[in-house]
């Protein structure tokens, strides 16, 4: 097994490959709000890295707000739990220590209010049982009824994830699909004839730590293809600084913070345990184009690659979720287009660091290499309209492109949703059919990738927001799914934000479908 000092980078190749990157590096905006505020107040005194001080809070306060604010996406009911995942070297990344501050915020909160406080469970999980019994409907040991426990808000700390990677491992054990259940709010049912225990509604968020090593070497295949792994936003996060005497957060500011995550529940009427969706969340006109745009680009871009994509999957409901959080952590129920950016900010930080622990420089530049290889393609066949292979090779690529290389990118053409290329057989002829390549049948294609490789960032989001909007005026068929390849990244300065709020306030309204699914 890898060590943690080695677990980040690959040998460089034969070709001398430099495969040093940097560290993720979180935009400031994650900090807003009253998340930021704790951040700071846990991060100016201590070690504690303050993005995974506000990650642990945003997991205990959508765990807090419980099941009445909602957010109806289509058919289904979206509320405010996070499942987060902070990764660090172990002794650097200070993760105890950046669930400390919310202990203490947990105690004076209830010190306020018991009904507030949603249960707080530190052990380890084993199994679906176990998890079910933190929160279970009632039942019958002998002849003694079972009190069920009313408040079915959870939240889960689980300092060794690892753990739970391990219980995933064993024969039938079923703690994995449980988690994926809890994160969807599904009623979780016995799993077996002998159980009684049951959990209506439950309302559960997760806290885990983990080191890269053991994450990389204990998730099974399974584990990133079968949706559990990208139910987590998985964060990079170590120390900052180093204090040989670190100093606790005051206690009146502890208490400060604590009558002001009150404010939020009383706001939320998460007391009123039994009163399920019974607050709605809605994006504002402006909020629903900014999102529109992130959906139909980077929060549906499939460029990094199969494995890095399968564990980002789920970047549009979680920047929703977190949005909603950041409205209700400011007493409103209409999510505006900065709860959007902050929201978003997370979205991108997880997306980083994903990479950063799974991947490699090198996988980085053949999935760069693809992309580029993909657009060469269809500029080709824009010109070409219909093509053989024989013609893509010669005549696009000269014969300087290798077999391996354009098959990569045809599959990825022919495979994306919707795909961007179409092949045909062509039987007219004697002996083997002749396969032709042309552009799918989809008038969205050629805008699509006009903004192909277009930099990240806020001020790049202006410019495919006024992309967008040509787009629909040329083709006014809202439902075509508007992919865009990003694969490099812009710096994001204030001045770049302050453009971009300005550029939204003065943008006519878009509402996007509301049958519009994940």
């Amino acid at each position: 097994m890898k060590s943690d000092f080695n677990i980040l980078a690959d040998a460089a190749d034969d070709d001398g490959l430099d495969n040093h990157r940097n560290a993720p590096r979180p935009d400031p905006a994650c900090l807003y709000g009253l998340v930021g505020d704790v951040a700071r107040a846990g991060g100016d005194t201590t070690e504690a890295n303050p993005y995974a001080i506000a990650a642990n809070f945003i997991a205990f306060m959508g765990c807090a707000v419980g099941r009445g604010p909602y957010m109806p996406i289509g058919n289904t009911w979206h509320h405010a739990r996070m499942f987060m995942l902070h990764i660090g070297r172990s002794g650097r990344g200070r993760k105890g220590d950046a669930v400390a501050l919310i202990g203490r915020i947990e105690r004076a909160l209830k010190a306020l209010s018991q009904d507030a406080t949603p249960h707080v469970h530190r052990g380890g999980l084993s199994s679906r049982e176990g998890l079910v019994f933190l929160i279970h409907d009632g039942y019958i040991e002998g002849k003694t009824e079972v009190e069920p426990i009313l408040d079915k808000r959870l939240l889960v700390i689980e300092s060794e994830f690892a753990n739970i990677l391990h219980q995933g491992k064993r024969e039938g054990n079923t703690l994995s699909a449980a988690l994926r259940d809890c994160w969807d709010g599904v009623s979780m049912k016995p799993a077996t004839k002998s159980s009684r225990l049951w959990a209506t509604d439950p309302h559960i968020a997760m806290v885990g730590a983990v080191t890269p090593s053991e994450l990389r070497s204990l998730m099974a295949s399974r584990e990133l293809t079968n949706g559990f792994a990208n139910r987590f936003l998985m964060f990079w996060a170590e120390r900052t600084k180093m204090l040989a005497f670190p100093r606790a957060t005051r206690q009146e500011d502890v208490d400060a913070l604590a009558a002001r995550v009150l404010a939020v529940l009383q706001f939320c009427q998460a007391e009123r345990w039994a009163d399920k969706d019974k607050m709605r969340v809605e994006l504002s006109p402006d909020a629903r184009k900014r999102y529109e745009v992130l959906y139909h680009s980077e929060l549906n871009d499939n460029s990094a690659g199969e494995r890095i994509t399968a564990l980002i999957e789920r970047r549009a409901p979680m920047l929703l979720r977190l949005a909603m959080l950041f409205a209700l952590c400011d007493l409103t129920t209409t999510v505006e287009v900065h709860h959007i950016n902050a929201a978003l900010a997370w979205v991108r930080y997880s997306v980083d660091s994903i990479k950063f622990v799974f991947g490699s420089a090198a996988d980085e530049v053949e999935v760069a290499e693809t992309n580029d290889t993909a657009q060469k393609i269809v500029d080709f066949l824009t010109a070409r309209q219909r093509v053989t292979r024989k013609q893509i090779t010669v005549d696009c690529f000269g014969g300087h492109v290798n077999k391996t290389r354009i098959d990569a990118a045809l599959e990825e053409l022919l495979t994306c949703n919707p795909p961007h290329i179409t092949v045909h057989e062509d039987r007219s002829g004697p002996g083997r059919p002749t396969k032709f390549y042309e552009l799918a049948a989809n008038k969205a294609n050629k805008a699509n990738y006009a903004n192909n490789q277009q930099p990240r960032g806020f001020a790049a989001d202006v410019r495919l927001l006024e992309q967008s909007e040509v787009s629909e005026q040329s083709h006014p068929e809202p439902e075509l799914v508007r992919q865009v390849r990003i694969v490099s990244d812009a710096s994001k300065t204030p001045e770049t934000r302050a453009s971009l709020d300005s550029s939204l306030t003065s943008h006519s309204s878009q509402v996007v479908a509301e049958s519009e699914d994940f």
